[in-house]
């Protein structure tokens, strides 16, 4: 068939890939796109109409041509007519010129979809298969709504072929998930459902991945699916693997296939009926015991094939948690994978069996391994790996291990990677708390962890032990003697000063019969860290004096002296000064009796939950083993001195201020409200400068103007009657240029034209930005450009501000707006696979490295809206890379031309509360902080 041949060859289009590949510079490769792109419109416009082949080649030329990344804004409607044409390489073409170029608010939609509707309406299985195609590429909600009513009607069809019918199901999942809203339930659902016994195993895996997401949000609509999948996973796992030649991976029968059944069964509780309920066992249990069976093959396919449907099969067995026989079963199996020379299978069993300890049934079996678990934390070269390790521990401890558990989490602590050495501080605390017998133990355990790790001790933590010291009598006398004797070492954390200093305030008194702890002593060992210690902790030493006060008369004129010092009285810090005259006045005016209400003893704290279990529940995220644990029926003991309140010491006599909270409750910290002009370092010249005039505060709207040009780079930034500022930039590594746009929209010459660029003196040490003066005249209905180069040399927080002033008939005008460049212009979008990115994901697991924002949504939650926002925000879109379609995910690093930054981000929107949560992760603190506002604001 010489015509299918000519049409398969393209010889032009050959020829013209070759000149391009051929071509030695940018500029020739440019000139000779630009003769192509001349050519193409010539022939398109031309008397001469062209055959279905010419406009198939010409039609590649301009899809080839906007992937080498030129725009295209020609040959779209040549597209759509190839659509019409009755062979299959020109139709095949044309819907994939359409899949790439035509965007949604294309007016060619509506001819686009007449032509889709044509060929589903054809019958004709090979362009039916390239309409579904296309909608599945494209999936716009306009899509979703012209064809969701329509596909269901063809998956279901029984003459429909199983090609088509696979293209179907993948198609309206695609809807689906892009637009949930246009896919209507109907009777189909019920049809569709049996299309998990069709004899095409390509079909039954389509249809399986379509029902498990629809069966997410409607179970009561495809319950019925739950026999027929246990009915299926029946027969391919009691199959021989020549029973499912086409569907055999390296001896395995239909995996995949397998897997997305395991995965839809967890949709769904445990079957009620009794037949089917004894077939899904009999097929956990064929899959537990091939597991055992010697491999077929020595190829790594082999085997992840097969634990993969293993690991799959675990899970079912841990979300149905009811049989014990098979919860001890899988127990074991993951047992024999903690030894295991693959790193996956170690980490895929220790995460399984951070679950499989929640349950009662296999909570004694996960313990029988602890020594192995104890040993992978020792020696185990990855560090997730040993973080799944530390996971485990926690999740197997209780009252019969907890000593053993906590004591051994206190070695690793000393050489834990730094990542995760805060969430090993938390489990510590837990354990420690919630298993205490005896709660000088506890006490011990707290102070050590804040030798060891003081750094990665937050407040919570430290709150903690003072909230139990002070519910529980018994062990007020023990603290105060382990922290006194813990102060006495030459170099002490500053954690362990606050716990210290807030104890011996308490408590000191229950020491001082010992003359080596006399009050004046505990009062020098205290004021011997002071000059040593932040603000915050100073603060709290002083109420410590203070109580000292009330609780040693004996030592009131020594802390008279040191509160009545000049290095106290005319402290530079306002707090600390304030605290010093306040305590001084009080300690000399006021009565025994008076002081001692004052400063009395704090009372018990109110029962609440753990913070320190908040906090940990917050870091780890809903669903991991902190909130399973909640959930264990064997563990039945109540969490000790289960204590919430922050503690608040005495120093309320004092006014409040952002560190008067000596433990940092309440009050938020204050942030500047200054307009950024009153910031910059050129301001104070300005003062004295004779030529320059005062800079005027923001434009009214620049803050809304600014936000929007975060995800774009061309625009009008400011528009007034007289002025009209428009930008045109462009970014690429640490380096961008900016074109700003002067217009003149009156008849009448602007004078003494001159706009400035104003930043603060942080700013400048981060941004450098060059630019040339501009003409300062600028005639009437004129527009004048002004070329800012731009280099970032480190991550910066603030925006360059942007002051024009002139005169205009006799007036003087003075206009001040933000200039948008920000610190994601910098971006370079990254590609990652899945794997690759939540490897880095949870490297990035440190506090400070994450930022994360709830938020109300400002604009419609539209899906194609969010992705262009994000692309245009800079990082690289990342498809199918989170476990849930709904969530955005994406990855870039920003260049500076001192350091590059790995930058992480998910978006989870919520439609039904109309919220989103954005969480950045990236190697600096500063940071995902400026990300995360900056991506806020854009939804």
């Amino acid at each position: 068939m010489p015509a299918v041949s000519k049409g398969d060859g393209m010889r032009g289009l050959a020829v013209f890939i070759s000149d391009i590949r051929n071509c030695k510079s940018k500029e020739a490769e440019i000139k000779r796109i630009n003769k192509e792109l001349a050519n193409i419109r010539s022939k398109f416009k031309g008397d001469k109409a062209l055959d279905g082949y010419s406009k198939k080649k010409y039609v590649c030329k301009l899809l080839f041509i906007f992937l080498l990344g030129h725009d295209i804004d020609f040959g779209h409607m040549e597209a759509v007519n190839l659509l019409s044409s009755n062979r299959y390489t020109e139709k095949q073409i044309g819907y994939l010129f359409i899949s790439v170029l035509v965007n949604s608010n294309s007016e060619l939609i509506r001819l686009i979809n007449n032509a889709i509707k044509n060929d589903l309406a054809s019958r004709n299985p090979t362009f039916m298969g390239l309409a579904l195609h296309c909608i599945a590429n494209v999936g716009s909600r306009e899509m979703a709504e012209a064809f969701a009513g329509e596909i269901p009607k063809i998956l279901v069809a029984g003459d429909t072929m199983d090609s088509v019918k696979q293209s179907a199901a993948l198609c309206l999942l695609r809807l689906y998930r892009t637009s949930p809203d246009f896919v209507p339930m109907g009777d189909w659902t019920s049809r569709v459902v049996h299309l998990l016994n069709d004899q095409h195993l390509g079909v039954v895996t389509a249809a399986t991945s379509l029902i498990t997401t629809l069966a997410q949000k409607n179970p009561e609509e495809f319950k019925t699916s739950v026999s027929l999948a246990v009915s299926r996973l029946s027969r391919i796992v009691t199959s021989a693997s020549t029973d499912l030649q086409d569907y055999t991976y390296y001896f395995v029968p239909a995996p995949w296939l397998s897997v997305k059944l395991l995965r839809l069964l967890q949709c769904y509780p445990p079957p009620e009926d009794a037949a089917v309920r004894g077939r899904l066992t009999e097929c956990l249990e064929t899959i537990l015991n091939k597991a055992q069976e010697p491999p077929k093959s020595k190829k790594v396919q082999h085997s992840n094939a097969k634990n993969a449907v293993l690991f799959e099969a675990i899970s079912l067995i841990i979300h149905h948690d009811s049989e014990p026989n098979l919860l001890v079963r899988a127990c074991n199996q993951l047992g024999q994978f903690l030894q295991h020379r693959e790193t996956n299978l170690r980490y895929l069993a220790l995460e399984s069996m951070c679950t499989l300890a929640s349950s009662e049934f296999s909570h004694e079996a996960v313990k029988t391994h602890i020594e192995t678990v104890i040993n992978a934390l020792k020696t185990e070269r990855d560090v997730s790996v040993r973080q799944r390790a530390v996971d485990l521990l926690y999740a197997m401890c209780d009252r019969s291990n907890a000593q053993q558990i906590v004591a051994e989490m206190l070695n690793y602590l000393e050489t834990a990677d730094y990542s995760i050495r805060e969430e090993i501080v938390l489990k510590v605390a837990i354990l420690a708390e919630k298993y205490a017998v005896d709660y000088t133990w506890y006490v011990d355990t707290i102070l050590n962890l804040i030798r060891i790790a003081g750094d990665y001790v937050s407040e919570e933590v430290w709150y903690r032990v003072i909230q139990i010291v002070i519910n529980r009598d018994d062990v007020q006398g023990y603290a105060a003697k382990t922290v006194f004797e813990a102060l006495q070492a030459p170099a002490c954390h500053e954690n362990l000063v606050k716990v210290g200093g807030y104890i011996l305030g308490e408590f000191g008194n229950l020491i001082a019969g010992d003359p080596r702890s006399s009050p004046l002593i505990q009062f020098n060992l205290l004021h011997s860290k002071f000059h040593l210690c932040s603000v915050p902790t100073r603060a709290l030493l002083l109420s410590t004096y203070i109580k000292f006060v009330n609780l040693f008369p004996e030592i009131k004129t020594t802390i008279q002296d040191v509160l009545r010092s000049d290095s106290q009285l005319k402290n530079a810090d306002v707090e600390l000064q304030q605290r010093a005259v306040e305590y001084l006045r009080l300690s000399t005016i006021a009565s025994t009796d008076i002081l001692a209400t004052v400063l009395e003893e704090m009372p018990p704290f109110p029962e609440r939950e753990s913070s320190i279990l908040a906090k940990l529940k917050k870091k780890k995220g809903p669903g991991t083993v902190t909130d399973l644990e909640e959930i264990k029926k064997e563990r039945n003991s109540d969490v000790n001195g289960g204590t919430e309140s922050t503690p608040v010491n005495a120093s309320t006599v004092s006014t409040p201020s952002p560190s008067a909270d000596l433990l940092g409750l309440g009050a938020a910290p204050l942030t500047s409200s200054a307009p950024p002009p009153s910031t910059t370092g050129s301001l104070l010249v300005d003062v004295f400068s004779d030529s320059a005039s005062v800079v005027a505060p923001l434009a009214p709207g620049s803050e809304d103007n600014f936000a929007r040009f975060v995800c774009k780079n061309n625009g009008v930034l400011f528009e007034n009657q007289l002025l009209q500022i428009g930008l045109k930039s462009e970014f690429r590594q640490n380096l961008g240029r900016m074109f700003i746009f002067y217009g003149n929209k009156t008849s009448t010459q602007f004078l003494n034209f001159t706009p400035t660029l104003i930043c603060s003196d942080e700013l400048q040490s981060s941004l450098n930005l060059q630019t040339k003066p501009v003409d300062p005249t600028v005639d009437g209905g004129a527009q004048v450009q002004q070329v800012v180069n731009i280099e970032c040399i480190s991550d910066f927080m603030e925006a360059p501000i942007l002051n024009i002033q002139f005169r205009y008939g006799g007036t003087f005008q003075n206009i001040s707006v933000k200039l948008p460049i920000t610190l994601n212009k910098f971006f370079q979008p990254t590609e990652m696979a899945s794997q690759d990115f939540f490897q880095r994901w949870k490297q990035l697991s440190n506090p400070q490295q994450e930022m994360q924002n709830i938020f109300k949504a400002k604009h419609p939650m539209d899906t194609e809206i969010t992705k262009a926002k994000i692309i245009g925000f800079g990082s690289a879109l990342l498809e199918e890379v989170d476990p849930n379609p709904a969530n955005f995910v994406g990855a870039g690093i920003i260049h500076t031309k001192t350091t590059q930054i790995g930058c992480l981000l998910r978006l989870e929107p919520n439609l039904q509360a109309q919220m989103y949560r954005l969480t950045l992760r990236t190697s600096k603190e500063t940071v995902s902080q400026r990300l995360c506002e900056l991506l806020s604001e854009q939804f």
